[in-house]
């Protein structure tokens, strides 16, 4: 039925608006959206309409603006060498302009690749149950406080983070958190790692969500997880424990020390450093099947009883009703699961773990030539470091950064005299320049 304009787009008459505008009490459709004038569209755009070829022209300029820095930076984003193979595969017209795997008859191969993609997950992790639809690591995160809200018997209202814990991810937390009346609380840290002591402290019956990271964002990693898993245990609460692909390849098995749900990022295969794109980990026990957010890719039969691939178990307020949908997330990470999962095939169980390996002995080899130089410490957590260490410099840090953006080189600020350093096989060629310009420096 089209509306009374004609649009096939608006199927309400004016009547039925306006009945509408009148049950949530405004005047008019404009009423709804809170616009600041600053960004509200006037009418022109403002573009001047040019050729392609002076758009790139202008576009190469733009980018030449750029300044060429090496990057020794992570806390969450990582850069791993992306084999040729994975834009072959996944740049084929089937796969790049395919759409939701929604027609099971025409998405076998597409659905299978997601399938083994889950499978890697779920060897990596543990846990008999991942996904393949999460757009990073903060919205895994949300999903799981949010989760743990729907599971848990206890009362509690209260997620338990890392004081350590990214500044953007925690934002990302507390915004799903306060659509679910939940509040985000830390627990303290010791020396790099979480004080699980001040932690049993904290997690009493209020706690419905307990979350550690494996490594920390300082790179370090956790040596006490199993005791988390306890506390949170012990708690009534949700044990999360957030990774990434790479490091779960070396690291304690979640499913080892009582992990409920794993989050985290799998863009670390598959995509160059985009700080901003990625690509969510979501796996947790199949207690929680019919709990996961997002799409599951399951195996079953054809007529013809041969083995097929299907979406599964979509308990997105698309696919049900909205007061049974367990998430809103919508935007599908097919594509970016796919190049993961062809990542981590070339790779093999073997090429993953020495990558792994790599991670933690390039971060420490790096750490003790920079703390060999006069004016440095490193790394600063008496601890194991996969990629990343903290550095304090006697110098104040954010001037250490820039003398050394000035050369070349790109590494986090993370306190007065605190910096923080990240080596991967993309830069590790660069490691003795980035000592030679520390030095020089300080």
């Amino acid at each position: 039925m089209s509306g009374a304009d004609g649009s096939p787009y608006a199927p309400h008459t004016d009547a039925e608006t306006a009945a509408m505008l009148d049950a949530v009490g405004v005047a008019d459709e404009e009423a709804l959206f809170d616009i600041p004038d600053a960004v509200a569209f006037d009418g022109e755009f403002g573009i001047d309409a040019r050729s392609e070829r002076d758009i790139r022209d202008e576009c190469s300029r733009l980018f030449g603006r750029n300044r060429d820095l090496t990057e020794f930076l992570g806390r969450g984003h990582y850069g791993h060498y992306v084999p040729s193979v994975v834009d072959h595969l996944s740049d084929r017209a089937e796969f790049l302009t395919s759409y939701t795997q929604y027609q099971p008859e025409i998405s076998q191969g597409f659905l299978q690749a997601l399938f083994e993609y889950q499978s890697m997950l779920v060897e990596l992790t543990g846990l008999e149950v991942a996904n393949c639809s999460m757009y990073d690591a903060a919205t895994a995160l949300g999903e799981a406080a949010t989760l743990a809200d729907r599971v848990r018997s206890t009362s509690g209202d209260v997620v338990l983070v890392p004081e350590q814990l990214r500044e953007g991810k925690r934002a990302v937390l507390e915004n799903y958190c306060a659509g679910a009346d939940l509040t985000v609380e830390s627990y303290p840290m010791d020396d790099g790692n979480a004080d699980v002591d001040a932690l049993a402290e904290r997690a009493d019956a209020d706690a419905v969500m307990v979350y550690a990271e494996n490594p920390t964002v300082r790179g370090c990693v956790e040596e006490r997880l199993a005791a988390i898993g306890e506390v949170a245990d012990d708690a009534g609460a949700l044990f999360t424990l957030g990774s990434d692909v790479v490091s779960l390849a070396v690291l304690q098995e979640p499913a080892s020390v009582g992990a409920d749900v794993v989050v985290g990022e799998a863009g670390a295969l598959g995509l160059p450093t985009a700080y901003g794109m990625g690509l969510g980990i979501f796996a947790c026990s199949d207690d929680f099947i019919r709990q996961v957010p997002g799409r599951l890719v399951g195996a079953s039969e054809d007529a013809r009883g041969d083995r097929a691939f299907t979406l599964t178990l979509q308990t997105r307020e698309q696919h049900i009703r909205k007061e049974r949908a367990t998430s809103n997330i919508c935007t599908n990470q097919a594509w970016v699961a796919l190049r993961a999962a062809i990542h981590a095939a070339t790779l093999g169980p073997g090429g993953l773990v020495d990558l792994a390996n790599d991670c933690v002995r390039e971060a420490a080899d790096l750490a003790e030539r920079i703390d060999d130089v006069v004016g440095a410490a490193a790394p600063v957590h008496d601890r194991h470091h996969v990629r990343e260490f903290a550095v304090h410099v006697d110098q104040p840090a954010a001037a250490v950064a820039e003398d050394l953006e000035t050369r070349g080189f790109a590494v986090h600020v993370i306190g007065e005299h605190l910096l923080q350093v990240c080596v991967t096989d993309l830069n590790a060629g660069r490691a003795d320049d980035l000592v030679a310009a520390v030095e020089e420096v300080i």
